[in-house]
């Protein structure tokens, strides 16, 4: 398996997890009381768009050039910093 492809597993298992956290975030969020609610539901709301742009960056890596393909996986790695912050942050507001 070469480096590209293995990267771009990782990248995906990664989401995996990342979406059964998301599903358990829209769950609480469900059942909190109206305030809470609509808070939680828009942070689950801002990581759902985040989730997006990486599974975007996902496909862009997957169909990029070998000459492109350094400049698109920066591009995936930024993407998915940001998405990690986001979800921590998600994580303690959500405790």
């Amino acid at each position: 398996m070469s480096d590209r492809n293995a990267y771009e597993q990782k990248l995906r298992a990664k989401l995996d997890e990342l979406q059964a956290e998301v599903d358990k975030m829209k769950a609480r969020a469900q059942s909190a009381e109206a305030d809470k609610r609509i808070e939680h539901e828009k942070e689950v709301n801002q990581l759902e768009a985040k989730r997006d742009e990486m599974r975007q960056k996902l496909d862009e890596l997957r169909n990029s050039s070998d000459d492109a393909w350094d400049d698109v996986k920066a591009g995936a790695e930024r993407a998915w910093a940001s998405l990690s912050e986001s979800l921590e942050k998600a994580r303690t507001r959500f405790k």
